[in-house]
């Protein structure tokens, strides 16, 4: 089986969709952001979409390349490290990241709103840099670009 490119980049759009979105949060200052229950609500969906994205992007990989089963979504880009999909640094940023979406799911009442506005406004930048890491997965798996709908 072979990867589609497609699948991927329909989870990318959704995480380039939300980053565009979260943009205009990173102006407020901590005390704008949290006295808005709007923009709270909207900001932490926001990062739960992307992160979800990013999840599913590494499961799709784990699955179509055969590599080892992660147990749980941190580890998920542990195995992408592992299979040198992406780098040690950003692996290990990407783990947090799938701890704190557990955060948003599961212990939502725990949530820092500050610290939901210090992520949009420094740590985005890991999402940027795993999409291009998986683009230039995709692409050395894929040296004829010919073939719109998958490649080996």
């Amino acid at each position: 089986m072979s990867l589609e490119r497609e699948i991927i980049e329909g989870k990318l759009d959704i995480i380039d969709r939300n980053l565009r979105f979260l943009e205009e949060f990173k102006t407020l200052s901590p005390d704008q952001f949290v006295k808005s229950y709007k923009d709270i609500q909207a900001a932490k969906y926001s990062l739960l979409e992307i992160i979800e994205a990013c999840i599913d992007i590494a499961n799709y990989i784990i699955s179509v390349k055969g590599f080892r089963r992660a147990e749980e979504y941190s580890e998920m880009f542990k195995v992408l490290k592992e299979e040198g999909v992406i780098g040690k640094e950003l692996a290990a940023k990407l783990e947090d990241m799938a701890r704190f979406r557990n955060l948003l799911v599961h212990r939502y009442g725990e949530v820092d709103n500050k610290r939901v506005l210090e992520i949009i406004k420094h740590n985005l930048r890991d999402i940027e840099e795993f999409e291009k890491e998986i683009e230039k997965f995709i692409n050395e798996k894929s040296p004829t670009m010919g073939k719109p709908d998958s490649f080996p």
